[in-house]
């Protein structure tokens, strides 16, 4: 097997990874996440960061428990009794053109209208991320930020499971070196960021993101409520400054909200993962070491989330996984 590439690669001292088209890309999510976003939205992270434990109103012994792969399958037996599957309704072969190419501007947002010859075409993974619990998701019970993110740890743990079933399939269609499945994992994780954030540029048939979205916004609109009155935490006020304007579609808070909760959204996704799969590239103790098993960094590392294709244009990241095709 392969070792991963260091971080750097062939490159100067940009910090940029030149090695390939997806070192590339991760290489500049890593530069824009450290730059731009990180020390930006760290004031604002207790306040908006979610606790599997208190998600399960109703299950007392959960808050105990801080693992959490058990905590995501508790709150999906205990609370939700084992409905709303997050792969319901979706394809279960992943990486198959069975529905044909999704480019077409009624199926992409942003495509331009009624030109179907150009734009961003979504790949055959994105055409079945498991979602479908976002989409059906009540807005009147999902209120928090603890409830959101056992939502969102949900979708990312089956989409995993989906994934992974099917990696045999993959490996034998991309022939990688080893490395496949923390690749398409990475991809996922930053499609599912995307549709949190509000940026995700698949529509899917008969507008059912739309109606995610929706959904969004509503369980934001409370989550702004609760941080700008300071009910989250600390820093009401400063909070308040940040998102006072930012009360119609909650772009900043969505994003920094995100921040907050990546660590463990991509715990959820690697639940499963194999022991012995890798990142593809070092990601660990700043860019120093390979993930140690399980997509996952370790030791004091161990809540560093390996990959940094969440904070790169989706339209780039869905190039490149086309080019790999």
């Amino acid at each position: 097997m392969v070792k991963p590439g260091p971080r750097g690669g062939s490159g100067g001292g940009d910090g940029i990874d030149h090695q390939s088209a997806k070192h590339l890309l991760d290489s500049i999510g890593e530069k824009v996440y450290k730059e731009k976003v990180q020390s930006d939205a760290e004031t604002y992270k207790d306040a908006l960061k979610g606790k599997l434990q208190h998600a399960t109103e109703d299950s007392s012994e959960l808050v105990g428990n801080i693992e959490t792969c058990k905590l995501v399958d508790d709150y999906y037996t205990k609370r939700l009794k084992g409905k709303r599957y997050p792969c319901e309704k979706r394809s279960p072969i992943r990486f198959s053109d069975e529905s044909r190419s999704q480019c077409t501007h009624n199926r992409i947002k942003d495509n331009e209208t009624h030109d179907n010859n150009c734009g961003a075409c979504a790949p055959y993974r994105r055409l079945s991320v498991c979602d479908y619990n976002l989409e059906k998701m009540g807005t009147k019970k999902i209120d928090n930020t603890h409830k959101l993110l056992a939502e969102v740890c949900l979708a990312a743990k089956y989409e995993a499971e989906s994934l992974e079933k099917y990696r045999a399939q993959y490996d034998s269609k991309y022939h990688d070196t080893g490395f496949t499945i923390c690749t398409a994992l990475a991809r996922s994780f930053a499609d599912i960021g995307d549709i949190i954030r509000g940026k995700d540029l698949y529509l899917g048939d008969k507008g059912e993101k739309l109606k995610l979205e929706d959904n969004l916004k509503k369980i934001f609109a409370k989550i702004h409520s609760d941080v700008t009155n300071g009910r989250n935490g600390r820093n009401g006020e400063a909070a308040k400054a940040r998102y006072q304007n930012d009360t119609k579609n909650y772009f900043q808070l969505r994003e920094d909200w995100w921040n907050a909760n990546r660590q463990e959204i991509w715990k959820a996704l690697t639940c499963d993962a194999p022991g012995n799969a890798q990142y593809f590239r070092n990601a660990c103790s700043e860019g120093k070491t390979a993930t140690k098993g399980k997509c996952r960094c370790d030791g004091k590392n161990a809540d560093q989330v390996p990959t940094y294709f969440d904070y790169v244009p989706q339209f780039l990241r869905w190039f490149e996984e086309w080019a790999e095709d």
